[in-house]
């Protein structure tokens, strides 16, 4: 299958808003976060600079299941540091592949070292599904002998 089209394409499509927290910040504030901007992870930012990631799967696994205090644990104590980028120029079929194969449900953008977004997995299914779409519009288009060449 086809999936064309750029990161640059999807991040014009949706709000250029990043939410992040400090490493210093309580993991109960992170939570709190999330649910207040509605979303499944949060990037952790020192100055302008990424330094993690904090994810609603960070918070089960590292906090619940461990018996750990949300109110007193820090982010710093659960975040992942490990993080996978991208960038505006890289192919959606590529970041499709990259948070498939290491199991992650967001990417951050960066342009150089300044992060510019954030993409999720919902975001690429969405513009595969729009993909898909207009590829079955032109295809019916041309059975039905719209097809202008």
């Amino acid at each position: 299958m086809d999936v064309s089209g750029t990161i640059r394409a999807i991040l014009n499509q949706k709000s250029r808003e990043v939410f992040s927290i400090s490493s210093d910040a309580t993991v109960f504030e992170a939570v709190e976060m999330m649910d207040a901007k509605n979303v499944g992870a949060l990037l952790v930012m020192k100055q302008e600079r990424l330094v993690g990631i904090i994810s609603e799967r960070d918070y089960t696994r590292k906090v619940v299941l461990r018996g750990k205090r949300s109110r007193e644990a820090k982010v710093a104590e659960i975040m992942s540091t490990n993080v996978f980028t991208t960038n505006p120029s890289e192919g959606v079929d590529e970041c499709l592949r990259i948070m498939t194969d290491k199991h992650i449900r967001h990417l951050p953008v960066l342009d150089g070292d300044k992060v510019v977004g954030v993409i999720s997995i919902g975001d690429l299914v969405k513009h595969v599904i729009s993909c898909q779409q207009a590829a079955i519009a032109h295809l019916e288009s041309y059975i039905h002998g719209g097809y202008l060449g």
